[in-house]
Formats: structure tokens, sequence, C-alpha cells
């Protein structure tokens, strides 16, 4: 009998904690989509001002950045644990891509 107490107990916790641990992590993925529409609106608005394309296009170029880099932070998991590998694979790919397009820009550029 006072096993089955504390299998119930066990339970009762451990669906707690799951459901405060889904809140906050769904209450994190709202905020963070929040946070993508207004970097969005701050790219419209910056292009609407008529601003110089010298001063929107590096904007733009480093909003989304920002906004890839959250997306997969956030929206892909990689906040949670066990997913090192996939970090790993992700952001080395992610460099190799950036000095890539660096090394094409530098040599049709010189």
């Amino acid at each position: 009998m006072a096993h089955d107490v504390q299998n119930q107990m066990r339970t009762k916790t451990e669906f707690e904690y799951g459901r405060r641990k889904a809140a906050n992590e769904m209450r994190g993925q709202v905020t963070t989509f929040a946070l993508m529409i207004f970097l969005t609106l701050i790219a419209f608005s910056a292009v609407y001002a008529d601003f110089s394309p010298n001063l929107v296009v590096p904007i733009i170029l480093l909003l989304a950045v920002i906004q890839v880099i959250m997306q997969l932070y956030y929206f892909m998991h990689m906040s949670h644990k066990g997913h090192e590998n996939a970090k790993l694979f992700l952001f080395s790919g992610s460099v190799v891509a950036f000095i890539t397009v660096l090394t094409f820009l530098t040599i049709v550029w010189w």
C-alpha cells in the first residue's frame, strides 16, 4: 500500500515537473518568435524609410544572421542537452560556408 502511494506521488511530481518544463519552453519559443517578428519589422522599416542601400543591406544581413541563429537555437531545439553532435556539425558547416563565400568574394573583388 505504501509503495502505491509513493508511486502516485512520484508520478504526480513528474507530471508537474514536465508541465512546468513545457510551459517554460513554450514561453521561450513565443518570446523568441515575437523578437523575430520585431527584427523583421525593423528590416522593413529600414527599407521603407528609404535609407541609403549602403546602410540598409548590412542591417538586413545582420538581422537575417541573428534570426537564423535564433531559429536554429530555439526552434530546432539546439538549446537542449543531447544535441551536441548536431550543433558541432551544423556550426562547422556554417563556418565552412562562410569561409567559402568570403574566399570567393575576395577572389572576385581583387
